[in-house]
């Protein structure tokens, strides 16, 4: 086949934008390492119990943070070989230095191995940040957004899809490594429409007719909040034909606080079954699919892997390519989908996506930086606003790429 990677994962081809890193004083990428990641390590610190091995290591892992360079990782970790490749150029320098996809995928990896998550001994397999979205499952949020679904019954069809995809899409602000003390931030202008900055969606459902017979793929983002709206339109793609099949891809470990594994899966389809009224009938017919092989849940190991999509493995890029469609979930999907470079606005998204293996649309609360795709018109208005419409949550796009 080739080496079918960009130019944006090679580091090839003229006037390509910087990577955006954690150097610059002010910017977003910065406040996630210098603050948001200090933060989190506190919170897993009083989340659990840990023995004075896991203190120690999550203590090390934030003073290395603010006052040392990247070190690799533990002699007995598993994966420790493929992370030096990885890192063979980030590794030995300061944190702030290292390119912002790659650093924050690797803080998560050394978090793991502080806790102990793959080491031997009891605290292997203990997910971390399992009691943050336990306690956003079991909230009472949840419960009114498993209530609304009944509001939805008796809409035709159409209206119903576009509601369920606009759930979907702002289901992505609840994301726990983004949330502050007052919770999700509310849309721009009120209603979820007032903060879309670019929309795709009839472009969406036209690769999605009744009666298509299709495989659907949809790459996951967070649990609880998101996974559950996405678990919804996954029943009706699969109730009203426009998927045939459905595979659920979901991360194979802990990952960025809140991104869904099979076992968030789990919890979410439970949390369904066992309501009232429409969201009890949909966690069932969720079951009843995956009993049946219409909806299954995959894991592949690249999902947690520091790069964007233009380097993933042969046997995911073939799978992904024989989807009628893939739609990615959330901020962190569309970064590594377009590159996490200082793109303009306005450049194309159907030409930065033109290596990717089949159709595809993200579906994405704006959370970081990155943005493409955008008319210049809008994007002129987004910037004299003033708001951090880039960062805030406050603002969505649909793009598709057929």
């Amino acid at each position: 086949m080739g080496d079918t990677r960009t130019a944006d994962e090679t580091g090839q081809g003229p006037g390509l934008p910087p990577v955006i890193t954690f150097r610059e004083p002010g910017s977003f990428a910065r406040s996630v390492m210098a603050e948001r990641h200090p933060a989190l390590i506190q919170q897993v610190r009083d989340a659990f119990p840990y023995g004075p091995r896991q203190l120690r290591a999550l203590d090390a892992l934030l003073h290395e943070i603010a006052h040392g360079v990247v070190e690799p990782l533990d002699h007995g970790s598993p994966d420790r070989d493929l992370w030096l490749e990885w890192g063979r150029e980030h590794l030995g320098r300061p944190w702030f230095d290292t390119p912002f996809l790659w650093g924050e995928s690797y803080f998560y990896r050394r978090l793991l191995d502080a806790v102990g998550y793959f080491g031997e001994g009891p605290w292997r397999g203990v997910d971390p940040f399992a009691p943050f979205k336990r306690a956003e499952l079991s909230g009472g949020t949840v419960e009114e957004e498993l209530r609304a679904l009944n509001d939805l019954v008796h809409l035709p069809a159409a209206e119903r899809a576009s509601a369920l995809l606009h759930a979907s899409l702002w289901g992505n602000r609840a994301d726990l490594g983004f949330r502050g003390p007052g919770g999700a931030p509310e849309p721009a202008g009120g209603t979820p429409a007032g903060g879309l900055v670019a929309d795709d969606g009839a472009a969406l459902w036209s690769l999605l007719p009744p009666g298509a017979r299709a495989t659907v793929a949809v790459i996951a983002d967070n649990t609880g909040r998101e996974l559950i709206p996405d678990l919804v339109l996954v029943d009706h793609l699969l109730r009203h034909g426009h998927a045939d099949r459905v595979v659920l891809h979901v991360k194979p470990g802990p990952y960025y606080v809140s991104d869904a594994m099979t076992a968030d899966v789990a919890d979410c389809v439970r949390r369904l079954a066992g309501a009232s009224g429409e969201a009890g009938a949909i966690g069932g017919r969720i079951r009843e699919a995956m009993g049946a092989g219409r909806l299954d849940v995959r894991a592949h190991a690249f999902f947690c892997a520091p790069f964007p999509y233009g380097r993933m493995p042969g046997d995911l890029r073939e799978e992904l390519g024989s989807a009628a469609l893939t739609i990615l979930k959330g901020d962190l999907n569309y970064r590594r989908l377009v590159g996490d470079r200082l793109w303009p606005g306005t450049t194309s998204f159907t030409e930065l996506t033109a290596y990717f293996p089949g159709p595809v649309a993200a579906l994405r609360t704006l959370k970081s930086d990155v943005v493409v795709g955008l008319e210049p018109r809008t994007l002129e208005e987004l910037e004299r606003s003033g708001h951090a419409w880039r960062t805030s949550g406050t603002h969505a796009l649909i793009q598709v790429r057929p």
